[in-house]
């Protein structure tokens, strides 16, 4: 019998289906049985005191969001433009994102 490549098509797109559906039992079941290994993750971020997730390793201000001032970025030159991918992926806080009178109300312009 001469399949056609629609039925080849076909027989793939099922499969990948079904590869998909494995994924996400796979992933449920690995939340179930996760459930002493995060309580002693847990237990152990309290003993350490840790703080902060560290996303990205590239940069410093980068790794520890809350660490990072407002001209970090520009550290090795005032006009050196962002080099590290994670940088354009991360926007800054809140804070940094007014202007400067905004940012740092105590500070007056000269005249």
């Amino acid at each position: 019998m001469h399949m056609r490549k629609s039925d080849l098509f076909l027989i793939s797109l099922v499969f990948a289906c079904i590869l998909v559906a494995v994924t996400f039992v796979d992933a449920h079941w690995r939340v179930l049985n996760a459930g002493s290994h995060l309580d002693g993750m847990a237990q152990m971020v309290r003993q350490l005191e840790l703080t902060d997730l560290s996303l990205f390793t590239e940069a410093r201000y980068t790794r520890h969001l809350s660490q990072a001032d407002y001209h970090t970025a520009f550290q090795d030159h005032p006009l050196a433009i962002e080099h590290f991918p994670s940088g354009s992926l991360i926007h800054p806080p809140q804070l940094l994102q007014g202007t400067d009178e905004v940012i740092f109300p105590e500070t007056a312009l000269p005249d």
